[in-house]
């Protein structure tokens, strides 16, 4: 019986697959006849279903940025770079979006230390830093086996220096792999899709207005209260918008 079941299944997931092509191929032939609302229905039957590429999502922003739909189009752009981030045509693509948005919001870079520290948190991921730390504390142990059981005081000296730099190196990349996940899971980008939101200094309608915010602009989300949400631009200004004038980038 469990076999029929594990058969059915593999047949259902054969068929969604197969319908899903023939779906995304029609999106794609809607959009090569100038049909953007066609193929944007198209291609959101798809995503319905649970499908997510990097493809699809770049292909639902084309549609969307020839009708001029600025925070769809760059909202799309911006969950496609998320899956495939070297994409030089989802870059530019997705700079072209972004010169539609009224707000110009200057970005504070990141100096000294902290500077220094992320980037180098950023060259791997922290489950790559985790492997790391784990090859590398493997290393240790063979070393100091060697270490242990060499008759050699050359080689004892060898083997002694070589394991203590590695475990060196693995609390190193554990601090790392920690440090990038929190990075992670603070990162929680979303777009203002409210045609005009109106940024207040706390979680209520009554509060004073801290600024504005258009469509297409892109934020930091850094709290939830109820129907509100904390945001952060990237010039470091904060402030409370409503739930429902933004969409989170890594909802999927």
């Amino acid at each position: 019986m469990r076999t029929l079941i594990y058969i059915f299944s593999f047949f259902c997931c054969v068929m969604s697959f197969g319908q899903n092509m023939t779906g995304f191929e029609n999106a794609n032939a809607l959009y090569n006849e100038g049909n953007y609302t066609e193929a944007i229905e198209q291609y959101q039957r798809i995503l319905d279903t649970d499908v997510h590429s990097a493809e699809l999502y770049f292909n639902l922003a084309n549609a969307h940025y020839k009708l001029n739909h600025i925070a769809p189009s760059i909202y799309y752009y911006e969950k496609a770079l998320l899956l495939d981030p070297n994409d030089k045509d989802i870059q530019n693509n997705l700079a072209y979006a972004r010169n539609m948005t009224i707000d110009a919001i200057e970005i504070i870079p990141e100096v000294g230390f902290t500077r220094l520290l992320n980037n180098a948190t950023n060259t791997l991921s922290y489950d790559n830093w985790a492997i790391l730390a784990v090859c590398l504390v493997v290393v240790f142990v063979v070393l100091f086996l060697s270490y242990y059981f060499s008759r050699s005081s050359a080689k004892k000296r060898f083997a002694f220096i070589i394991s203590g730099l590695c475990i060196l190196l693995a609390m190193i990349s554990v601090a790392f792999a920690f440090h990038r996940y929190e990075l992670t899971v603070k990162d929680q980008p979303a777009i203002v899709f409210a045609q005009e939101a109106q940024i207040k200094t706390e979680p209520n309608l009554r509060s004073i207005e801290a600024f504005k915010l258009h469509e297409g602009t892109k934020v930091q989300v850094l709290d939830t209260m109820n129907n509100w949400k904390k945001i952060e631009l990237s010039d470091g200004k904060t402030g409370w918008i409503m739930k429902e004038d933004l969409k989170m980038l890594k909802n999927f």
